[in-house]
């Protein structure tokens, strides 16, 4: 499917620069693992790894240590420098900035802001250095290669699950709903939007309202729901949220309101929070991407470009401003109580310890996560 939407020895003074950023604590980069510093010869790569935020957490649990894995076990002898932007856009250049004069080999960075990394990317090719777009795309024609998913079709499971549950439910087609979307700076919240709204306006459901929640945080979608609860009251009968780390603001916000019983709620990451409100009731379903594969197939494509390698690619993505950019595009799957043993249990994204903790205990018997 087409979506639309060291080797050189560093210089006293970048070495400077490297030590007061990593002074800085998350301000700065990071060698990933016990692999060797920067500046490697003989072959040895350095590759860069840049993650958007902290907030959302995947990019701790999931994607940093499994593309540090895998680069390992693909170069035994590369190194990973990582930087999280912390929900900071500039603070994302400067630590692609330093990444550049210490000379890495590849760049994956997921961007923080979709429009603003394009200047990263320029840089990058200034400097030879091939970009990996890593999960969201960069709005740049010379980005060489973006690894995510399918991220209309994220938001067309969430719409759908959200209006076939308000059917099993017996509410009436043109019941109300609101929609908790995604970062406005984020290039796929507005593709989990697109998507999502392709069905929801098919549907005749009724949007009492929408928001759009700046830079993913919860805080910030649950004082929006609350005031939304103020506003519609019980007239909320149903939740499109674009993430799991929202849904938990928004939930948080319609029990505080008193919205009994809780109108089903979407979500996405499979986060482990969001997995456990969904046995235990208060969210319907979440989206999950496969981290693991997401994170190798990134990993991959950076120790090949490193050797100076061009993979071919499985298709290609449009960024906003319609560049063509080779893709590797990832299947999103929709989970609710009923598959969570077949999908994230059974690809060891959690262990059921991890899920069915003492507060999860009985809602794990109840449906068979034992």
């Amino acid at each position: 499917m087409k979506i639309t939407p060291m080797r050189a020895l560093v210089a006293t003074t970048t070495i400077a620069l490297s030590l007061a950023m990593l002074s800085g604590c998350s301000n700065g980069t990071q060698t990933g693992g016990d692999q060797p510093a920067a500046g490697a010869k003989d072959g040895a790569a350095t590759i860069g790894l840049l993650l958007p935020d902290n907030v959302t957490e995947r990019y701790a649990s999931a994607d940093k240590p499994y593309f540090e894995k895998k680069v390992k076990e693909l170069c035994a002898d590369c190194t990973v420098l990582y930087a999280n932007a912390d929900g900071d856009a500039a603070k994302q250049q400067q630590q692609a900035e330093s990444m550049l004069t210490q000379g890495v080999d590849v760049l994956v960075l997921d961007p923080f802001d979709g429009k603003a990394a394009a200047a990263v990317v320029n840089q990058a090719k200034a400097k030879n250095v091939p970009v990996i777009s890593y999960d969201r795309l960069i709005d740049s024609a010379d980005v060489s290669y973006y690894v995510s998913f399918d991220n209309e079709k994220v938001g067309e499971l969430q719409a759908q699950a959200l209006v076939d549950q308000m059917k099993k439910l017996g509410l009436p087609a043109d019941s109300g709903i609101i929609m908790v979307n995604g970062s406005p700076t984020d290039p796929n919240a507005a593709q989990f939007k697109k998507g999502a709204h392709s069905v929801i306006d098919a549907s005749g459901l009724t949007v009492l309202s929408e928001f759009d929640t700046p830079g993913w945080e919860p805080p910030k979608a649950q004082d929006w729901v609350s005031g939304q609860v103020t506003q519609f009251g019980d007239k909320i009968t149903g939740v499109y949220d674009a993430n799991d780390d929202t849904a938990g603001g928004a939930i948080a916000a319609l029990k505080a309101g008193g919205i009994t019983p809780l109108p089903p709620v979407t979500g996405q990451d499979a986060s482990l929070a969001g997995i456990q409100r969904i046995l235990a009731g208060d969210q319907f379903m979440t989206v999950y991407k496969a981290f693991l594969p997401e994170a190798n197939q990134a990993a991959e494509l950076a120790v090949a470009l490193a050797k100076g390698e061009k993979p071919k690619a499985d298709t290609t993505a449009d960024t906003a401003s319609g560049a063509s950019i080779p893709s590797f595009l990832l299947k999103p799957v929709a989970v609710t109580v009923d598959n969570i043993k077949d999908t994230v249990v059974k690809d060891g994204l959690y262990t059921i310890d991890q899920i069915c903790t003492a507060a999860y205990a009985d809602a794990c018997a109840a449906h068979g996560l034992k």
